[in-house]
């Protein structure tokens, strides 16, 4: 049995030095890789690093989260094209730097669907003329991996201010931060990771709007209902699910995954946030996927664990190209 967690955050224990502890005990619970997903530059470059010490285990996504988004998001979303390019990333300008607009970043690399697992570097080819896949590693040379998915980014009204006229400044931020990786998303046709709360409207028209292939949609941590999710499966997009399923309050999230159905499914711990059941209350970590797993296989769909794990394991590889 191997379980993917499609969706965490592995800054906290890097910097502390304890991601091995953490890495072995999801491994002795059957999580087999796990996605860090990136949230503003300050970790892009880190999880770009782990994955490439974690081949096949490790892999990580760009983007900037709506609660990251400030004055200078410009700034930061014209980095995030070159972390899909076939060099790696240039180090982000000095803060005293004129804030560049989105259009004046590093052309994008086309995300190919199904990439070649097996890129191999000549003797005479240089790093920036090989073309990388999250998986690719190498005997006698460290590869730098790409991202599986863009973001997460998205639109959150929970977070904003209670002054009026500071919350509308930063929501206008916000969805222009999100329009302009909605566009980079569509031009690199790469899987996309949405976090929305409290604007799951606002969120749907600007993807609708964008042209982004709505196959390639995940909107994580989905803690909408049944109606809510039939509007992400109607236009081929999906949800995924954090250990808010086994919350006794969370019926409508549990009405969710059933109605969309084990056959796109795909399940997250968001740690170190939304620890599951019976870990309610404190950190979370990648070894608790396998609680929300157990938990949804037994009293949602009615299955074994190892098919739930397979179906869901599966979906998450097609998913990301994993």
């Amino acid at each position: 049995m191997t379980l993917i967690d499609t969706h965490l955050h592995l800054e906290t224990w890097a910097r502390k030095g304890t991601l091995p502890e953490v890495l072995a005990r999801a491994r002795e619970t059957g999580v087999g890789a796990m996605i860090t997903v990136g949230t503003s530059s300050e970790d892009w470059a880190l999880y770009r690093d782990l994955a490439a010490a974690h081949p096949g285990v490790v892999h990580f996504s760009v983007g900037l989260h709506p609660c990251h988004v400030g004055a200078s998001w410009e700034r930061e979303v014209a980095q995030l094209a070159a972390f899909f390019s076939r060099a790696e990333p240039p180090a982000p300008p000095p803060p005293d730097t004129a804030t560049p607009s989105f259009a004046a970043g590093p052309a994008a690399q086309p995300y190919p669907p199904q990439p070649a697992r097996d890129a191999r570097v000549a003797p005479n080819q240089t790093r920036p003329e090989v073309t990388f896949h999250p998986q690719a590693t190498e005997p006698d040379f460290r590869a730098v991996p790409m991202p599986v998915a863009l973001g997460e980014c998205g639109l959150d009204r929970f977070h904003l201010p209670k002054e009026t006229a500071e919350a509308e400044k930063i929501f206008a931020w916000q969805r222009a931060a999100f329009a302009a990786q909605l566009t980079l998303a569509r031009d690199l046709a790469c899987p996309l990771i949405v976090h929305s709360r409290g604007a799951f409207r606002e969120s749907v028209e600007m993807i609708d709007a964008s042209g982004v292939d709505w196959t390639r949609v995940v909107f994580h941590c989905f803690s909408e209902g049944p109606a809510e999710i039939a509007e992400l499966n109607r236009r081929g997009g999906r949800g995924s699910f954090t250990g808010i399923l086994t919350y006794k309050s969370a019926a409508p999230v549990r009405d969710a995954a059933k109605a969309q159905g084990l056959a796109h499914l795909m399940v997250e711990t968001d740690a170190p946030w939304l620890a599951p059941v019976p870990h309610r209350g404190k950190p979370n970590e990648p070894a608790y996927v396998r609680h929300t797993a157990e938990f949804a296989a037994q009293e949602i769909f009615g299955v074994s664990l190892d098919e739930f794990a397979a179906v869901t394991t599966a979906n998450a590889k097609v998913f990301f190209g994993i």
